[in-house]
């Protein structure tokens, strides 16, 4: 079993359900910031260098924003998907419980305390 108790389990369930809705508004956001951006307007379309480089950087940062929701939207996504199968708090290396403590303060935790900090070690 995962160690948890009923309702630290339907506390981070919770945690997470809020985080899915609230990252997916994002995205939406996102996306709408990055269609407003490539649509110009009709005074715009004699826009200066320096006005077209300044909406690229714009439309840049706008897309890097909509990719980083994304990649936190799939990891939330894949914790709330271990709920089902009773794998939620479960290390993925080492099937050990993850710990209450480090999943109330990141509920998408894929590993244990000792697993990820080997693995942090690894990339240096």
């Amino acid at each position: 079993m995962n160690g948890l108790d009923d309702e630290q389990w339907q506390t981070l369930q919770a945690r997470l359900e809020q985080a899915r809705a609230a990252l997916l508004s994002q995205l939406a956001d996102d996306l709408d910031r990055s269609t407003d951006l490539r649509t110009p307007l009709p005074h715009q379309a004699e826009a200066s260098p320096a006005d077209n480089a300044s909406q690229r950087t714009l439309h840049a940062a706008v897309h890097e924003a909509a990719t980083l929701t994304a990649r936190q939207l799939g990891h939330v996504r894949r914790a709330l998907a271990k709920f089902d199968d009773q794998r939620y708090g479960l290390c993925e290396s080492c099937g050990e419980p993850i710990g209450y403590s480090r999943l109330n303060a990141r509920p998408e935790a894929r590993f244990c305390i000792h697993c990820q900090t080997r693995l942090e070690q690894a990339r240096r």
